[in-house]
């Protein structure tokens, strides 16, 4: 074997034996450099970064108005739109819940005061019911009035049933005060409730 063919031998065994190189070494054609399928999509350290991908935002051209929003509900309708609207109770005496109570105390309660007073009794609630809320509320003060003055006249009339029973006439005369003071007072009570306006018949204005 000659010197030529022992160098020729050398070099081969030193390329053979050479150690491999570390990874992340940038050389792409190394044999020893693992495969990779996705290197061809990564991009490079230099490389620029890939534009959004919408763009950048473009400004609104002048004069344009975004539409306004959509309405979130009906509304209040216009009157007589379907429908008509109830008037409150009470709305003809033009009274408040209080006043029609106390309204219904003056007219109801005379009969009630007729019941318990044995005849005499029914001006106990409408006086009641003209010093507690008369002062502070018209309508009251009149309906108060109006049951006042019935019940008066008619707890005389059975005031004078009362003296004259003795002569046996007396019993029908309370007797008949009584009833007509009863029923016309439930009469106009059943009114008040309806909201419609009564007077008395047979009475007498004691008090304006």
């Amino acid at each position: 074997m000659s010197f030529a063919t022992l160098l020729n031998c050398g070099s081969t065994v030193t390329a053979m034996t050479e150690p491999p190189r570390p990874p992340g070494d940038d050389n792409r054609n190394d044999p020893t450099r693992p495969f990779d399928p996705y290197a061809a999509n990564e991009p490079t350290s230099a490389s620029a970064p890939p534009p959004p991908p919408d763009g950048p935002p473009t400004a609104a051209p002048s004069g344009y108005e975004p539409p306004p929003d959509p309405p979130t509900g009906y509304g209040t309708p216009p009157p007589h739109y379907g429908y008509q609207q109830q008037r409150p109770p009470g709305h003809q005496f033009g009274a408040s819940q209080d006043d029609r109570t106390w309204i219904l105390v003056a007219h109801f309660g005379g009969p009630a005061g007729i019941l318990v007073g044995l005849g005499l009794g029914g001006w106990i609630a409408p006086l009641i019911a003209l010093l507690a809320r008369g002062n502070q509320s018209p309508v009251v003060r009149t309906e108060a009035i109006k049951a006042l003055n019935f019940q008066l006249l008619w707890a005389l009339v059975g005031l004078i049933g009362w003296a004259t029973i003795c002569l046996g006439i007396g019993f029908v005369i309370m007797t008949l005060a009584a009833l007509v003071a009863i029923i016309f007072g439930v009469v106009a009570g059943v009114k008040a409730i309806n909201n419609e306006p009564y007077n008395y018949p047979m009475t007498v204005n004691f008090i304006k």
